[in-house]
């Protein structure tokens, strides 16, 4: 795509979305569970594989999506994979894509190309699943989210996620 426009063009960035662990995740079977993430960004939606057995499971998959713009909300919902039933819901969160979208625009003002650079910091609020302060920076020609987040309508657990943006015009 050779747009040099400056415009809203076509050009795709890519996504990454990396569900790394669950820690202290509820029991829905007898002793533990069975569980998965499913991410939803839009209209797309990816799956984790399941950990049987596992309260502080660790699946390291990393989810691809190409978008225009990081916009939106990511949606992580956990469910405990049960074989002869529905699965249990293990409790949701959410993490907004608008502090990834003003770092990109600050990385573009800046001319950054190279190196490690923190770009902002967002605190955890009523309005978000953070449990703790979250940095985005830009490191490798990505603009990078590591975020641990809270769980919702269940009585404990958390991830720990990281979202990557690379910029279609990045190499």
């Amino acid at each position: 795509m050779e747009d040099g426009s400056q415009g809203r063009g076509a050009r795709l960035g890519v996504l990454k979305v990396v569900v790394a662990s669950g820690t202290s995740l509820a029991i829905r079977d007898f002793t533990s569970s069975d569980p998965y993430v499913v991410v939803r960004l839009a209209d797309k939606t990816a799956k984790t594989k399941v950990i049987n057995s596992c309260l502080n499971p660790v699946w390291n998959e990393e989810m691809v999506f190409s978008i225009k713009e990081p916009v939106g909300i990511i949606k992580f919902e956990v469910f405990d994979r049960d074989r002869f039933k529905s699965d249990d819901k293990m409790g949701h969160a959410f993490l907004d894509l608008q502090p990834v979208a003003g770092a990109a625009k600050l990385r573009r003002a800046l001319r950054l190309t190279t190196g490690e650079t923190k770009l902002r910091k967002v605190a955890p609020s009523t309005d978000n699943c953070l449990l703790s302060d979250s940095f985005v920076t830009y490191a490798d020609g990505e603009i990078v989210l590591d975020s641990r987040l809270r769980l919702r309508d269940v009585e404990s657990g958390e991830l720990f996620v990281t979202v990557k943006w690379t910029e279609g015009d990045a190499k």
